[in-house]
């Protein structure tokens, strides 16, 4: 299966670190600032949804997020030089979305002007490992109708989680003091206060897009494995989750980011890279032309390239696509993939190793083929 063309697109509302902490709704102590820029990220792009918080309830609006993966899409499918029409195949993946049901394919069929009977399919809550999962769904339908093409969708948009958590946030602690906090309820309220925080300036908003086709010019996905779950409770390190709430008609969120990411991060990718490429694993690591690694954050990056051996060169968008966009949660991957190809000189038959992990708890590992 080949990689026809990629596309990204981004929202317009651009924000610095810096800018963020200075609106932030209150005054962050000085080791949350410290934990703030150790996340590697200088600045991103969110949709703006323009909330009242003078009203009782927002419904929130879908027309961001549509708009924004519609967005890429049109541009994927024209740099491929195709039409709407040529398109047989549509997957969608996200996590946030302000419609719980329908889902973001629903939105997209009429958006894009695609035959209202194609074939269509929505991946939710599969995060960072996104990407595989959305290319994993286009082989199975091209072995069946190898003449077709797919168009691949992926929202990195989850502000819609990650800016209303923080409404009304009046104080905050320093983590390392919270542990200290005798009363079981009232540290983890701190917990997820602090949690939230991280979130709202790690996370960025974006979407990508690809086409895929059996035959063509372009990359060639020489295959794919996840690994979910090896430890019963593993997804426990990451996750989001409703709640309810004794007020008629609400719901609540929890979310919640384990000091344990990056440990797991690092096992479950080097499984995942085990199981993908066999007794090869040594030689195509060492001789892989790129990397294409998971924003997760600047430690969790560097966790990885020390216990997989990767040079800095050969991971270099990662880094700089997690300081300029933040973590874009499903849609990294194809961003850095974008961008590397874009940057980069490749001859036939080079390799590159993509990488995605975390929440479910998950990773999986795809290898790419060079053949233009």
């Amino acid at each position: 299966m080949r990689i026809l063309k990629l596309s990204t697109a981004l929202p317009k509302n651009e924000f610095s670190t810096e800018k963020l902490i200075r609106s932030f709704p209150c005054e962050l102590p000085e080791g949350v600032k410290e934990n703030v820029w150790n996340l590697g990220v200088s600045k991103r792009c969110f949709i703006d949804h323009n909330y009242s918080s003078s009203l009782p309830e927002t419904v929130m609006s879908e027309a961001g997020i549509v708009d924004l993966c519609a967005e890429a899409c049109n541009d994927v499918v024209r740099g491929a030089d195709l039409s709407m029409g040529d398109v047989g195949y549509l997957v969608a993946a996200y996590d946030a979305c302000p419609f719980l049901s329908p889902g973001l394919s629903q939105f997209l069929v009429p958006k894009l002007g695609l035959n209202p009977y194609i074939k269509h399919v929505n991946a939710q809550g599969v995060a960072s490992t996104a990407f595989m999962k959305t290319l994993d769904l286009a082989e199975h339908y091209l072995a069946l109708h190898p003449d077709d093409h797919v168009l691949v969708c992926i929202s990195g948009v989850t502000s819609y989680w990650f800016h209303n958590q923080i409404r009304g946030l009046k104080d905050l602690m320093e983590v390392a003091n919270i542990s200290s906090i005798a009363d079981p309820a009232k540290r983890n309220l701190e917990l997820r206060k602090w949690v939230a925080t991280i979130q709202y300036f790690l996370f960025g908003d974006g979407a990508a897009a690809a086409v895929v086709a059996s035959g063509g010019e372009g990359l060639s996905l020489k295959g794919t494995v996840e690994v979910t779950n090896v430890g019963k409770e593993d997804y426990m390190a990451g996750y989001s989750r409703l709640a309810v709430t004794n007020d008629l008609f609400r719901f609540g969120f929890h979310s919640h980011l384990d000091r344990k990411i990056p440990e797991l991060g690092a096992k479950y990718t080097s499984l995942a890279l085990e199981k993908l490429l066999g007794r090869d694993a040594e030689r195509v690591m060492k001789t892989a032309k790129k990397w294409v690694v998971h924003t997760g954050s600047e430690k969790i990056l560097t966790k990885l390239s020390e216990r997989n051996g990767i040079k800095p060169e050969k991971l270099r968008e990662s880094h700089e696509i997690l300081k300029e966009y933040g973590n874009l949660a499903g849609a990294s991957l194809p961003f850095i993939l974008d961008k590397v190809l874009k940057n980069s000189r490749f001859n036939v038959g080079d390799l590159i190793l993509m990488v995605g992990y975390g929440w479910g708890f998950s990773a999986a590992a795809s290898l790419l083929e060079y053949l233009e």
